[in-house]
């Protein structure tokens, strides 16, 4: 008989990639996850796994099993929302996927918020690129997502996930003082053209707000620094290096030499939790999304510090 753990184990690797990625997701080390899959190679004799370059490649007998793994953890994700739901008392390991900025900015006093008035539940994140968490979801490599979406990319919804709004995120101009914005209250798309700018690079939504809205004012984007990273963009600005547009979400207070202001109409991200629709009645997920939603409707907190338990 097939053992449940070690298809678990196959079906992280396929959804993440590696070995590596598939123990941070499962909270294994890579060790453990390779030898899962060993003893499954064993059990069915059959190669699941071949080397490819750097990292590893699924057989299609591989890919077979993980369409059966897929089936059996939505039949336990089923059954164990069904207890849950019985207790009515959020429990159990409830696995969250967060884009960077939320992951900062908004899941910390969430989280803590759970651990204090739910002590049965253990919540666990997972930062993730946000074009990466709907996926996981869909394929039950998490149980909930938080997520964003822009004018310019819907966020995408999959049969089988449904979605609740968290809020709007609004972005502002960032400027070194002394730039001719600082100062003002506003400023309009029309007046952005030949500005140096400091963005994401290329693929990210943010970046790619950037190019088409420019371009649709009549301008053609010039950025000269490129980072991931919020406060390296803020950095960057602050040495005077160029400006840019930035989300509040998770984007710390600005430091001396930077000012804020108004783009006008506003750029707006808005904010998604999303879940399986066969874990849609368990208390965990209603209660995580009500936390998302009433954190963000109070303004985000600097959550309070718990006290962990100390090894003898």
């Amino acid at each position: 008989m097939l053992d449940l753990h070690r298809l678990r184990a196959l079906h992280a690797v396929s959804v993440h990639g590696t070995v590596g990625a598939a123990a941070t997701a499962l909270g294994y080390t890579p060790s453990a996850v390779s030898q899962q899959i060993t003893k499954l190679e064993r059990e069915t004799r059959t190669v699941l796994l071949e080397r490819a370059g750097r990292g590893v490649r699924l057989t299609p007998e591989a890919r077979q099993l993980v369409a059966t793994a897929q089936e059996l953890l939505a039949i336990m994700e089923r059954a164990e929302t069904q207890l849950e739901e019985r207790r009515g008392v959020p429990s159990g390991r409830l696995t969250i996927a967060a884009f960077p900025s939320s992951a900062r900015g908004l899941l910390p006093a969430v989280l803590a918020d759970l651990a204090v008035r739910h002590p049965a539940l253990d919540a666990r994140l997972t930062e993730v690129d946000p074009h990466l968490s709907v996926d996981l979801v869909a394929r039950g490599a998490v149980d909930l997502a938080v997520a964003h979406d822009w004018d310019i990319a819907p966020l995408p919804t999959p049969a089988g996930v449904e979605q609740a709004v968290i809020g709007d995120d609004h972005c502002t101009l960032l400027v070194p003082e002394g730039h001719a914005f600082a100062g003002r209250e506003s400023v309009r798309r029309e007046e952005l053209g030949g500005q140096r700018w400091v963005c994401q690079p290329p693929g990210r939504v943010c970046h790619d707000w950037l190019m088409r809205t420019l371009r649709a004012a009549g301008h053609e984007p010039d950025v000269v620094h490129q980072a991931d990273e919020n406060p390296t963009q803020v950095a960057l600005v602050a040495a005077g290096l160029g400006i840019s547009l930035m989300p509040r979400l998770g984007r710390g207070p600005l430091p001396a030499g930077v000012a804020e202001v108004r783009l006008e109409p506003t750029p707006v991200r808005r904010l998604y939790a999303l879940w399986r629709s066969g874990a849609a009645r368990r208390p965990a997920i209603a209660e995580t999304v009500g936390a998302l939603r009433s954190h963000w409707e109070r303004g985000v907190r600097p959550p309070t510090r718990l006290a962990l338990p100390v090894d003898p």
